[in-house]
């Protein structure tokens, strides 16, 4: 049964005489019959009733991103279901439907298939949130139906959405780490994540080095009062303006490094550096500007010759 739509006009005929047919899911215009809106879903109550209940509710997972076709369409059988059937020639023939159905859909359909499998592999193996994945998924959907996943590979552009919602959301990932997890260069990666964030027009806030202590500190089997004289070293050097221009990892593992030295529980440049995923010329670079810039220079000598009075 059609009803009339409200409160919008028809983009062919500016026309407001809008019909919206329930049965079909679409908003049609009722003077040049231009379909507007398809596949609209039903939110509303289902009034069929199939237990002896009093209740009418909707059956069926959620809509996610994370799936090619939202999680709404059907599947013909699974294997298992379709061997009981009892009979060769119907057995032949839904694993005939079965096929087509997987031939059968667009080449967006067919794209966002391999290309989800691959985003939640490599969200698994970096072990994020879920509201992570459902945005990687939102940004990579985005991106292929805007056409900017064309002439690019498909795996650079999974990994750059999945950045760009790790740094959406502040969740500390640098970009070697998903460059490891998803078998791409980094500067592949780096440039891919450039591109999509400046052709779909999002801002995104800068990495806060803050970000890394925990995650650093609890690889490192850091104490919580170095991983706190470590953000409180963070703080100062803000003050200071030593954070603006500089990787966020590098100075976080530079601070947490200080902050190590200064509460007795001391780790090799090399080890710092093989956790945040630098370099120990990096890590020695911003280890001198802290020290130069925050006064701390003085309580880390003090530190020294205390440790070697007892040696």
């Amino acid at each position: 049964m059609a009803k009339k739509a409200k409160k919008r006009r028809c983009p062919e005929c500016g026309s407001k005489n809008l019909i919206y047919d329930e049965q079909h899911g679409e908003i049609i215009c009722a003077n040049c019959g231009l379909v507007i809106e398809e596949k609209m879903i039903d939110v509303g109550k289902d009034w069929r009733q199939f237990e002896d209940t009093k209740r009418h509710g909707r059956a069926g997972a959620p809509i996610s991103m994370q799936k090619f076709d939202l999680g709404l369409s059907t599947n013909v059988g699974r294997a298992a279901d379709i061997y009981q059937l009892g009979s060769d020639k119907k057995t032949k023939k839904f694993f005939r439907l079965k096929k087509w159905q997987e031939r059968v859909g667009t080449s967006i359909e067919r794209n966002l298939r391999l290309a989800l499998a691959e985003l939640v592999r490599i969200v698994s193996y970096l072990n994020l949130p879920n509201i992570v994945r459902e945005e990687a998924a939102r940004l990579y959907n985005l991106a292929l139906r805007q056409g900017l996943v064309r002439g690019r590979s498909m795996e650079s552009v999974v990994a750059a959405c999945i950045y760009a919602a790790c740094r959406t959301y502040s969740i500390p990932r640098t970009l070697d780490e998903i460059a490891a997890a998803s078998n791409i260069e980094r500067k592949e990666v780096g440039r891919t994540y450039r591109f999509i964030v400046r052709k779909l027009g999002f801002k995104i806030k800068p990495s806060d080095p803050k970000d890394y202590i925990a995650r650093f500190g609890s690889i490192l089997k850091l104490s919580p009062k170095t991983q706190s004289d470590a953000l409180k070293i963070l703080k100062k050097a803000e003050s200071v303006e030593l954070t603006s221009g500089r990787g966020p990892a590098g100075i976080a593992a530079a601070a947490l490094y200080i902050a190590a030295l200064l509460n007795d529980e001391k780790r090799t440049q090399r080890e710092v550096a093989d956790v945040a995923g630098i370099t120990e010329v990096t890590i020695r670079n911003r280890y001198k500007e802290l020290l130069e810039r925050t006064g701390l220079e003085d309580k880390i000598k003090e530190k020294e010759r205390q440790s070697k009075r007892k040696k």
